[in-house]
């Protein structure tokens, strides 16, 4: 018996020490980077909803916003997606400084409007996708059912923005933008990094966000958009298929 019981006491070590390894909790990384498949892909947390990522000399830019972070610090953007028209995700004047002249632009038709006819301009509807240099780029759905605005408009309408997955050099990289776990999005797969949006009212509470991962199964996830949320109620997310990276995302 008492063989028995050091048995299972060795086993529930090894399982609490399995689900620790599933999260990593850093809020002193600035950056990861992980293996695509013949380069590196680096992936760097500005804050809230800003990312850039950088591969093969190219740089890009999600949801950029100055109150984030010091972007004359930063490279300016070969690729820019905005995944929708709030304040938070789109800031048009810092767009301007991140542009080049070769810049592509990846939107939705609401924020297209402020940039006239660019040449690099592409306009993604939710399912659609376009693919340049070898980057696929696919827009999902992004919205909210149960979270609404004086309690009958939902914050995100539906088919007002988008979530994107960037396949870059195999890698498959899904960045969801201002979403509850709407059906779609249960559909998605083979997703290798997903940044989930962690804030209310705005996106998802805990059950949601756990929900939406244990779906997509990416296999390293980042809990994103979180300003405002207790650093607690962050770490505390449990989706056992994941590597979950708990980063600083915030501009303190």
């Amino acid at each position: 018996m008492k063989f028995l019981l050091v048995c299972a006491a060795l086993c529930l070590i090894n399982s609490l020490c399995m689900a620790d390894a599933q999260k990593e909790i850093d809020l002193n990384i600035k950056s990861d980077t992980l293996k695509g498949q013949t380069s590196d892909v680096k992936f760097t947390f500005i804050g809230h909803a800003s990312l850039m990522i950088e591969n093969n000399g190219k740089v890009y830019h999600i949801d950029p916003w100055s109150k984030m972070g010091d972007y004359s610090k930063l490279p300016k953007a070969d690729v820019i997606l905005v995944t929708h028209e709030h304040f938070d995700h789109y800031d048009k004047d810092l767009i301007k400084q991140l542009l080049k002249d070769n810049t592509k632009m990846i939107t939705t038709s609401t924020v297209a409007t402020d940039f006239g006819k660019r040449g690099n301009r592409a306009i993604l509807a939710n399912g659609e996708s376009v693919t340049f240099d070898g980057v696929k780029v696919e827009a999902v759905p992004a919205y909210n059912i149960q979270h609404l605005r004086d309690g009958s408009n939902p914050f995100h309408p539906k088919g007002r923005g988008n979530g994107y997955i960037l396949t870059i050099d195999g890698l498959r990289i899904y960045i969801a933008g201002d979403t509850e776990n709407v059906p779609e999005l249960k559909e998605i797969k083979d997703i290798d990094v997903a940044f989930l949006p962690l804030n209310l009212p705005y996106t998802m509470d805990n059950a949601m966000f756990e929900d939406l991962a244990k779906s997509i199964k990416a296999k390293y996830l980042y809990p994103y958009h979180t300003m405002g949320m207790d650093q607690k109620t962050i770490e505390s997310v449990n989706v056992p298929d994941s590597i979950v990276r708990i980063r600083k995302f915030e501009n303190e």
